[in-house]
This record gives structure tokens, sequence and C-alpha cells, in this order.
């Protein structure tokens, strides 16, 4: 369940927490735990009769790791692994304003709108490297090269866990 794809969803489809989270995005910010957080449980109660899910772009910060654990405990699931992507601010700064022109995305293409991004991931997201190393769920890949050279090296590490 990718959280972008739900953002994206909701906000083509107009709904209420499409609205307010589009609201967040266009100024290149977080969209709030709680707007994320019920986004991500419907999507997930919808979609019950799966063996498990990969969640992309969540949780992002301590709030949503520790609402997420709570959700998945009151239907019988926990995490299993977390996995971050590591690659340099730079790459990820040309990565972005790329995908901001082939796309069309008004939060990719405006460096300040990125670096911004930067600096939530700083402040509230890197914190949860330290959270799931505790409980030894983090793993880190190498997101240098080309998609296919870090796909593989996901799929390897996935493999390795299962």
């Amino acid at each position: 369940i990718s959280t972008g794809d739900l953002f994206r969803k909701n906000i083509s489809n107009k709904t209420k927490l499409g609205l307010e989270a589009k609201s967040y995005l266009d100024k290149g910010d977080l969209v709030p735990d709680s707007v994320t957080i019920k986004m991500l449980e419907n999507e997930v109660l919808s979609n019950k009769d799966v063996n498990g899910y990969i969640f992309d772009g969540f949780p992002r910060t301590l709030n949503q790791a520790k609402s997420l654990d709570s959700f998945l405990v009151s239907i019988n699931l926990k995490i299993n692994a977390t996995i971050a992507l590591d690659v340099n601010e730079n790459e990820l700064i040309s990565r972005l304003l790329d995908r901001g022109k082939i796309n069309n995305r008004s939060d990719d293409q405006d460096i300040e709108k990125i670096k911004n991004r930067f600096n939530e991931y700083n402040t509230k997201t890197s914190i949860l490297i330290d959270f799931y190393q505790k409980q030894d769920k983090f793993f880190s890949v190498d997101g240098k090269g080309t998609v296919d050279d870090i796909t593989s090296r996901l799929f390897d590490l996935v493999d390795s866990l299962i």
C-alpha cells in the first residue's frame, strides 16, 4: 500500500481526506498523521483477504509508527521489517525534479518544497531508524544505481526475510 497512491486516489476522487491531504502536499508539507492513518486504515480494512501488506512511504513519524502498531494488533497483524533506501540528498533532488517534470507533480517541481520535505524527514522520520533498530526490524538498502539494480537488492533483502 503506497501512501502516495492513497493520497492521489483520494485527491482524484475528491474525498474529504483527499482534499485535506492536497492542501498540505501543495505546500510541500507532510500530510498530518490523522489523515494519513485514516486513509491507510480504510485501505487495509477494504483489502483484508491478503497474506500481508507492504507499506510504501509509511510510517513517517513516531506517532504513525505507534498508531500503525496499535491498528495492526487490533486486526492480529504486526510489522515484520522496515526497509529504507539509502541515497544522498543531491541524487534525490535530481530524481524528484525529473519525476516532477515527467508526472507534472507540483510537489516535485520546486526545490524549496523538496528541501522542506528533507527537513521534515530529518526532524520527524529519521528517528524511526532507531525505533525499528531497537526491535531488530530495520534494514537499509543501497539506493544508488539503476532501477533494476535497486529492485534486485530490495528483492534479495525481502527474500532473506521470508
